[in-house]
């Protein structure tokens, strides 16, 4: 096919930078469609001619080194990071689809933002300065893992003068040294896979290990290993729930190894943020939705002794001591400040009569009560006639 042909009306490049100058986090690049982007979570096409086969392939191959592109033809499918300057980092999935070649480029901003502008508690300035430990991040794909794990390395690096190992797949936030020597590993670039390079880890003297996805028995049973010979480390899982991870982590090891590992993961465990994106109630923006567990000696307990069922419980009473949350908790917080619409909320919760619980108590994190006074986001003619109510919130 001639090259004319081949091309797109608009290059790759410019299709990023689109979706940047439009707050998009996600580029898509499938054939028989035009480019889509996703915005606050939803997907928008862009008002360009659907794609070809030749054209998905010739804006794929545009980013894509040698070596990455004989990889996507052996295993059909390929990650890797790129940078564009003055625009931003992008991680990429490019894989095959009915025969074809198609895309996923998300969006790594330049910048790592400081736990304030992301909305984090202060619970997680504790959780890095921890001196050992393993401390997870999980949440499903799009809600943020990468960018708060980026943000808590960032934290280290600033105040401690220490040794920073990071093993991704791809490399996504790259980070200067600051008071911090930062050395990053790329699965396939740096190193041939998380189980070798999480083998040598302990050799190249870290103080933090960051495991940019548990994914399997090895990998968790290295990190484990690293965090029990004194490192902090951190990890992610694709979970939805605190209690979730825990249960995650224990049954991916086989019935007669679970009793150690209980005992293990109960003495090395930190931390464990969850958390969700959810859609603002101005249509505009997600707000972020968090569950904080920070292991307490009784929830260390109930690890142990296999009654994790009960730890939702201890999470519940642990807020102002501990600075756990609940999600639920988190929830209710969001629709009482007005971020977001009772409706919404419910459908992210699991248990919607306890969070419809808390929203007509008027608890949200840290144990506060609002009320009318402290809606200052309602303030104005809206709110006096509806009585000082949150017009987000249903009352009973």
């Amino acid at each position: 096919m001639a090259e004319s042909n081949v091309q797109y009306v608009v290059p790759l490049q410019q299709l990023l930078k689109t979706m940047v100058d439009y707050g998009g986090t996600d580029l898509h690049i499938t054939t028989d469609s035009a480019p889509q982007i996703r915005i606050d979570g939803s997907m928008v096409p862009l008002k360009l001619p659907p794609l070809d086969s030749a054209q998905t392939r010739w804006l794929c191959y545009g980013v894509m080194t040698d070596q990455q592109k004989h990889r996507l033809e052996e295993d059909l499918e390929v990650d890797f990071s790129f940078g564009l300057q003055g625009v931003a980092r992008f991680r990429a999935n490019v894989y095959n689809q009915r025969g074809a070649t198609a895309g996923a480029f998300r969006t790594i901003p330049e910048n790592i933002r400081s736990f304030e502008a992301l909305g984090l508690p202060p619970v997680m300035v504790t959780l890095c300065e921890k001196p050992r430990g393993l401390v997870l991040v999980t949440g499903t794909t799009g809600s943020g893992k990468s960018t708060t794990l980026a943000a808590m390395v960032d934290y280290i690096n600033e105040r401690e003068p220490l040794h920073i190992l990071t093993i991704e797949d791809p490399v996504e936030y790259v980070h200067k040294h600051k008071r911090c020597l930062v050395n990053q590993r790329e699965i396939h670039a740096d190193t041939h896979s998380f189980k070798k390079a999480l083998r040598s880890a302990l050799r190249q003297d870290p103080d933090v290990v960051l495991v940019g996805e548990l994914r399997d028995l090895e990998t968790i049973e290295s990190a484990l290993t690293i965090a029990e010979t004194g490192h902090l480390t951190f990890g992610t899982l694709h979970t939805n729930s605190t209690v979730q991870t825990v249960n995650r982590i224990i049954d991916v090891f086989p019935a007669y190894q679970q009793p150690q590992v209980r005992a293990q993961l109960s003495l090395v465990l930190e931390g464990v943020v969850c958390q969700s994106l959810i859609p603002k109630a101005s249509g505009k923006g997600r707000a972020l939705a968090l569950e904080v567990m920070v292991p307490n000696p009784a929830i260390r307990n109930l690890i142990r002794e296999d009654k994790i069922h009960q730890v939702y419980s201890s999470m519940q009473t642990g807020q102002l001591k501990f600075g756990m949350q609940t999600f639920n908790q988190s929830l209710s917080g969001l629709v009482l400040s007005g971020d977001i619409t009772q409706e919404v909320a419910m459908t992210y919760s699991s248990n919607q009569d306890e969070l419809r619980e808390l929203i007509n108590r008027g608890v949200g994190t840290q144990g506060s009560v609002s009320t009318p006074m402290d809606q200052k986001s309602n303030k104005g003619t809206g709110s006096a006639l509806l009585g000082g109510r949150n017009p987000n919130i249903k009352y009973s």
